[in-house]
């Protein structure tokens, strides 16, 4: 017996889009992503592609008209829900273009709910283009197979973050001069949680202090050698993720 192909293929492009989805939506593809759905893929008509608006999941579209710089979709179906994200926020401190991408990137691969920018006292970055980073999201999204994108916060400073902190919320944070090992202290801790890393000079002893006195504030190790900002974030989040279970889970939304 002949095996029936599976429908869409793997290799169905997806494409995030800010237009609510839903069947029989006709969505209108202009600008950098026809020019890779039409120069890059050569897309034809009656060809599927994938799309997600970060609110109501995963939906199959296939391509009804093409343009010399747009092209036409149809919405045909549903084919997974939304995720439910994790809650958890990842609330990092600026680092050098390239790498704070690449912070937003991972977060957003690594399944975090929120991503929130803080200027410390040794910040060196003076502003954040948070338009970049939530495109360095999107296209995470798009090629790792989240239906959602994180939320990104404006930048607040390290005081007004603290003084506005949500009751309940555990702020793991990462200190140099030591805490409980992180692993351990996640997996001691259920419910809503937030990792807070520091810029490259780390948190002044003032600062310090200061989130020390923040009931829901743990501080945590990481380790015995010293990271990185952006390798500091990837691996708190990941050890959360795994104390959470959220990687013991089979499947994808």
């Amino acid at each position: 017996m002949t095996a029936v192909p599976a429908w869409p293929p793997q290799s169905t492009p997806r494409l995030f889009v800010e237009q609510p989805l839903a069947e029989g939506a006709m969505m209108q593809v202009a600008g950098g992503q026809a020019h890779y759905l039409l120069s890059v893929l050569r897309t034809k008509a009656g060809e599927p592609v994938k799309l997600f608006d970060g609110r109501s999941g995963e939906w199959l579209a296939v391509t009804e008209t093409i343009g010399k710089r747009d092209l036409v979709l149809r919405v045909e179906a549903k084919l997974r829900d939304v995720e439910r994200a994790p809650d958890l926020w990842l609330v990092a401190a600026p680092i050098k273009k390239g790498r704070i991408d690449w912070v937003a990137e991972k977060a957003c691969e690594l399944g975090v709910a929120r991503l929130a920018p803080v200027v410390t006292r040794r910040t060196v970055i003076d502003r954040v283009n948070t338009d970049r980073l939530r495109t360095h999201m999107i296209e995470a999204a798009e090629q790792c197979g989240r239906t959602a994108i994180p939320e990104l916060a404006e930048p607040v400073k390290l005081s007004a973050l603290l003084a506005a902190w949500p009751a309940g919320r555990t702020l793991f944070f990462a200190d140099e001069t030591g805490g409980e090992p992180a692993f351990e202290a996640m997996r001691a801790r259920s419910g809503p949680a937030a990792i807070l890393i520091g810029p490259e000079g780390g948190f002044d002893p003032e600062e310090r202090e200061a989130i020390r006195a923040l009931t829901d504030a743990v501080g945590i190790t990481l380790g015995p050698r010293i990271l990185r900002a952006e390798t500091a974030a990837a691996a708190a989040v990941t050890l959360w993720m795994a104390a959470a279970g959220d990687w013991t889970k089979i499947g994808k939304g």
